[in-house]
């Protein structure tokens, strides 16, 4: 009964991959023959059969929605007008060739960066590009709108429909908000074993931690279940995640309790609210709907009290080790107060009690403005959401224009194929083409020969195009794109068999539009960013870095020299260091998606190391920097500013050094430095009279200086431990 998970069989015989395929194929097959045959044989409309099965097929089979059947048809419900739009668009442009290809161009590229959206409006974006591409064609013929709407309409119900009920998917998915829940719950058992002694951790929780913590990372969700959208719920889920992993990082480092009498009993009352809070947040994670806007936070109030309580100053007497503990528990506090706060978002939306302005800056914004930030943060060249936006639109425009210039028949195959095949890098789209041409090759030869043997005879085409569909769709996502390339060339050759008489020249004519549309494909792969997010992540990541390591020397003066803090919405440098971050985040996930080569060396960059370390130094100073009420902050003592300053500016150095060393422009160093910076830094100095404040900040500093070591391949363990 055992096994690879991977290799295991379904009840069925069949491997995972060719089960889920098969349910897939078969959910597509009824939409898309349902339709088609229903208006070409029952009302005798080739157009409404035409785009009832080319809705359905471009939204099943060349999208890829992620999630399960129900998951996808509320994804495809908001896309039925949308086609209405395309296809309306695409009807009326078709007049002129220079009209179609300038529609192409920006539907082309509207569409394409709708993925800053998340994984949904990305896996539907191919599918409605078909929608425009479609209509886009002559003959122009406006009078024909309405079948083409019916048709589109039909087809799309009919899979949305198969999509919610026909084989649904039976691998269960687990929420990303339950996944927040148990990392929330398992911060709550953590604090729990840090108020008794030994006050510290031990192996077998530590273990669970960073499990339950990592479990939280984007690569380890499915795409269907990662809060990547731009909404007030969406933000503020990933918000709970990043602040459960913040937490129980915080909890697995916290100093062991020296017994020292200054320590006082503050540090195990927040742990205690901590715990109770994190109890509260994994029960209202999980409480979802039922959650009441008015209802109250008791277990977070509570914290709240003790926080401020063990922040209003340290016992008299108290030693170093004791106030490093007490920076380290307000620490953790923090993080656990930002955890029930997003968590309370997630769950409430703009309903929820108002939060603090900085951190929660999108609590109180309407999607329309959050939608706008989003588009406008990714609207430059630096972005790899606009670059392959700009890159398929270029490609899809081109190839209009060679279509409509050299009149190619079904000339919109052509463009299919450029949408298909083109990719975030040239070696990947050289590569694809050449596995296409090879598959599309063989189907075409494959209908040349049906053609001829069966002529006009219909009723062989009609009869053999479901059976063939099941196995294009089940051999197609399983086998690659040389089989999808094969089996769909014979797919649509029986398609248009019954839609009017064909000869083996609708092989030639498939062959023909592939290549050119491949060819296309290529030319632009080549020459807009061919290499995809590889240089744009070591880019976008030494841009992050340098910000980050302006925001470490800023916030550092500023503690050093103290005076008036306001609940401000951003701390200084933040915006910028927050805007490097997301592009960072953006470039990492495409180089993650994108294959890398046959024998090709593991990447020895640790990019999470590296995006984390943007996150630390975000909260490490909006933490330091942004209290809770207005406040006036005295100034550091003379040697712990001048200890504060010294280990900031060799912590930024650290961070500009491994920025130089990623950067892919010429002026930069090629190799690492032999120099470890944390040779220079001293973050056990304890200066005479040195508050709290100081080895809170030593503690932040310390923390980033571990970030920057595990980018440059030379991690140290701290004392304590942690998740990283």
């Amino acid at each position: 009964m055992g096994g690879d998970p991977g290799t295991r069989r379904s009840k069925a015989g069949l491997p995972p991959a060719y089960a889920a395929a098969v349910r897939r194929s078969v959910r597509v097959t009824v939409s898309a023959a349902a339709g088609f045959y229903l208006f070409l044989y029952g009302f005798d409309s080739p157009v409404a059969a035409t785009y009832a099965l080319f809705a359905a097929v471009a939204m099943a089979g060349l999208s890829r929605v992620p999630g399960n059947g129900r998951q996808r048809a509320a994804t495809l419900l908001p896309v039925v007008p949308a086609c209405w739009v395309l296809i309306t668009i695409g009807t009326y442009l078709s007049v002129r060739t220079w009209s179609a290809v300038l529609g192409m161009l920006v539907v082309g590229f509207v569409l394409a960066f709708l993925a800053v959206g998340g994984p949904r409006p990305a896996g539907a974006a191919p599918g409605l590009q078909l929608m425009y591409i479609l209509p886009s064609f002559p003959p122009y013929v406006p009078e024909s709108l309405g079948e083409r709407l019916v048709g589109a309409t039909v087809g799309l119900l009919v899979l949305i429909l198969a999509e919610a009920f026909l084989l649904p998917d039976r691998a269960p998915r687990v929420p990303y908000r339950e996944l927040a829940a148990r990392a929330a719950e398992s911060a709550g058992r953590c604090a729990d074993e840090l108020v008794s002694a030994p006050y510290a951790l031990g192996d077998a929780a530590r273990r669970t931690a960073r499990e339950v913590g990592g479990g939280l990372r984007s690569s380890r969700v499915p795409e269907a279940e990662r809060p990547a959208g731009p909404g007030v719920r969406a933000r503020a889920l990933t918000h709970t995640g990043l602040a459960a992993r913040t937490l129980l990082g915080r909890l697995a480092a916290l100093p062991p309790r020296a017994g020292d009498p200054a320590e006082g009993g503050a540090g195990p009352e927040v742990l205690r609210a901590v715990r109770d809070a994190s109890l509260e947040t994994a029960a209202r994670l999980r409480d979802g709907a039922r959650s009441r806007p008015a209802e109250p936070a008791p277990a977070r109030g509570r914290l709240q009290e003790a926080r401020h309580s063990l922040a209003a100053g340290a016992a008299p007497g108290a030693t170093p080790s004791a106030l490093r503990r007490h920076a380290a528990v307000l620490e953790v506090a923090d993080a656990a107060l930002a955890m029930s706060t997003a968590a309370e978002i997630a769950v409430l939306g703009r309903a929820a009690p108002p939060a603090a302005p900085g951190r929660f800056w999108y609590a109180r914004m309407r999607a329309p403005r959050l939608w706008w930030h989003r588009l406008s943060g990714h609207a430059g060249q630096r972005s790899v959401f606009f670059q392959n936006a700009v890159r398929i639109a270029l490609a899809l425009a081109a190839a209009r224009t060679i279509a409509g210039l050299d009149t190619l028949p079904h000339g919109f195959w052509m463009l299919l194929a450029t949408l298909t095949l083109t990719r975030t890098t040239a070696r990947e789209t050289r590569s694809t083409v050449r596995v296409a041409l090879t598959g599309t090759l063989v189907g075409a030869l494959v209908v040349a020969v049906l053609l001829s043997v069966v002529g006009t005879d219909t009723t062989v085409y009609a009869a053999a195009l479901p059976p063939l569909m099941l196995v294009a769709f089940t051999l197609g996502p399983v086998k690659g794109v040389g089989w999808a390339q094969a089996m769909f060339t014979m797919v649509v050759a029986l398609v248009f068999a019954q839609l009017a008489p064909a000869t083996w020249q609708l092989a030639e004519f498939r062959l023909l539009d592939v290549v050119a549309g491949s060819a296309v494909g290529a030319v632009f792969g080549l020459l807009a960013w061919p290499r995809g997010a590889h240089d744009e992540l070591r880019r976008a990541v030494a841009t992050m870095l340098r910000s980050a390591a302006e925001t470490v020397v800023s916030t550092t003066s500023q503690l050093a020299a103290g005076g008036a803090r306001e609940p401000v919405a951003l701390s200084p440098g933040h915006r910028s260091l927050q805007h490097a971050l997301i592009m960072a985040e953006a470039a990492y996930a495409q180089y993650h998606s994108e294959p890398k080569e046959l024998n090709a060396p593991d990447d020895p960059q640790d990019w999470q190391a590296a995006l984390m370390s943007g996150h630390h130094t975000l909260w490490g100073a909006d933490r330091l920097l942004v209290p809770l009420e207005p406040t006036v902050v005295p100034p550091l003592p003379r040697d712990s500013a001048a200890s504060a300053t010294r280990i900031g500016d060799q912590v930024a150095a650290g961070m500009l050094l491994v920025s130089a060393r990623l950067d892919p422009s010429g002026d930069t160093p090629g190799r690492p430095a032999a120099v470890d910076p944390r040779a220079f830094v001293d973050f056990t100095v304890e200066p005479p009279g040195a508050p709290r404040s100081y080895y809170a900040t030593v503690e932040w500093l310390e923390a980033l200086m571990t970030d920057v070591e595990r980018i440059s391949e030379r991690p140290r363990e701290r004392p304590h431990g942690g998740l990283g």
